[in-house]
């Protein structure tokens, strides 16, 4: 009856911490989506707004004739439809980033509808230790069933740990995959603007910035995943919002601004290295951190195995 009770009181702790975090995880989630709607909103009317002025430069307005007097038209068009590329460009990636934040808010919340019973379950667990406490004679049960519960609380928040700690590890394999595709840009870059290089080294360049540009959507996701793991773990709160897409590993506005020359590209090439270096240690602080956590847990689970061992064994034969 005791050990029934035990383990009813450590799988309800573990059940509820998993039901506490899971809410927490779908309010955080409902934000970022109400957020990520509104730039995506911002983004669509810039979008339009761009194809307007390529409209009204493509024709018959005062703007294309002022343009074509001045013998710039051509040279201004193609401006006008490099940004509104770009305005698509933000577009897709705004719509994209959204409907994953949308896909893991449906997931929470399909696991808060399995999770339903938690609270409920935690509360007749503790009536029942309540109720075993008052009918037992023996002092160990109060002890014994503190930690069952708190074996409980530390297994839900292990495997939390575990989770952001896997989170970390593929943020970290694809940030080593913008870094290369980057180093490889900015190779090519460097001997475009610098080597005097052709067509095929410019080609070359740009392909080498189209991969660089996908991986770091990938890292962006990445590190977006990574941040909501972060949100389930006791003591990460802090860290969480450093990951915040924007400042880390945008590429895409690293570098899709205003790209007319060379040396802008270049640039922007730097400018995103330093921010996947960046990202990079901020990743690696972390894991560290993770593992940290998750070798402290286990260690205390040892001692309270440890504990309830010594209060469980006769007298006489420690």
């Amino acid at each position: 009856m005791a050990d029934d009770i035990e383990r009813r009181l450590a799988s309800a702790a573990e059940a509820l911490r998993e039901y506490e975090v899971t809410t927490s995880r779908s309010t955080d989630l409902r934000g970022r989506i109400d957020e990520m709607a509104t730039q995506l909103t911002a983004l669509r009317t810039r979008h339009d707004d761009e194809l307007k002025d390529v409209e009204r430069l493509e024709g018959l307005s005062l703007t294309r004739v002022l343009a074509s007097l001045r013998g710039s038209r051509d040279e201004t068009l193609e401006r006008e439809r490099a940004e509104a590329d770009a305005a698509r460009y933000r577009v897709a990636e705004a719509e994209s980033r959204l409907d994953a934040l949308r896909r893991e808010q449906s997931a929470a919340q399909a696991r808060l509808d399995q999770l339903a019973a938690a609270p409920g379950d935690y509360a007749a667990a503790l009536d029942a230790k309540d109720h075993h406490l008052r009918q037992s004679g023996d002092p160990r049960r109060t002890r014994l069933l503190a930690l069952a519960e708190e074996r409980g609380r530390l297994t839900g928040e292990i495997h939390e740990a575990a989770e952001a700690l896997r989170a970390a590890g593929t943020a970290t394999q694809a940030l080593s995959r913008v870094r290369e595709t980057l180093d490889s840009a900015d190779g090519w870059s460097t001997f475009d603007t610098f080597g005097g290089g052709g067509l095929l080294t410019s080609a070359i360049k740009h392909s080498r910035l189209d991969e660089a540009a996908e991986e770091a959507a990938r890292a962006d996701r990445s590190l977006a995943a990574l941040r909501t793991e972060l949100a389930d773990v006791p003591g990460a709160a802090l860290t969480a919002p450093q990951l915040a897409i924007g400042e880390l590993t945008r590429f895409v506005d690293v570098w899709l601004d205003n790209i007319f020359t060379d040396l802008a590209v270049q640039d922007r090439i730097n400018q995103a290295q330093e921010n996947v270096e960046r990202s990079t240690q901020l990743v690696h602080e972390v894991r560290t951190r993770l593992e940290q956590r998750i070798a402290q847990a286990r260690a205390r689970l040892d001692a309270i195995d440890s504990e309830r061992h010594a209060l469980l064994m006769p007298l006489g034969q420690y």
